[in-house]
């Protein structure tokens, strides 16, 4: 299963939450992808970007509930505020807590 978003939902989510947010990083060499690593990136490489973890979202969100449906899709079912849950289900958890994020910031409430 998923664990960490993937190099394009790193690039959006590095344009809207701050970097320090990010428990992972990426590391890049001849313009392929190495691995990723926990830990704050390191002020020695150039080539690496921010990645999130699946708890990082969590945090992120504020501890959302998330559940799995009989068809193995993955929803946000409930909230600890008054903001939107997810209408459909996505492959993984790391995919649900996404594109609630970016629903989030689309509509000012992240």
């Amino acid at each position: 299963m998923k664990s960490y978003t993937d190099i394009e939902q790193s690039k959006k989510l590095a344009n809207i939450l701050p970097l320090e947010s990010a428990d992972m990083y990426r590391i890049f060499e001849n313009n392929a992808e190495t691995r990723a690593y926990y830990g704050k990136m390191p002020t020695a490489y150039f080539d690496c970007e921010p990645c999130w973890s699946l708890a990082a979202l969590i945090n992120i969100l504020k501890y959302p509930s998330l559940t799995q449906d009989v068809e193995n899709k993955w929803f946000i079912t409930d909230w600890t505020g008054a903001r939107p849950k997810s209408e459909h289900g996505f492959d993984s958890p790391v995919d649900a807590c996404y594109e609630m994020i970016l629903n989030l910031h689309k509509s000012n409430l992240l």
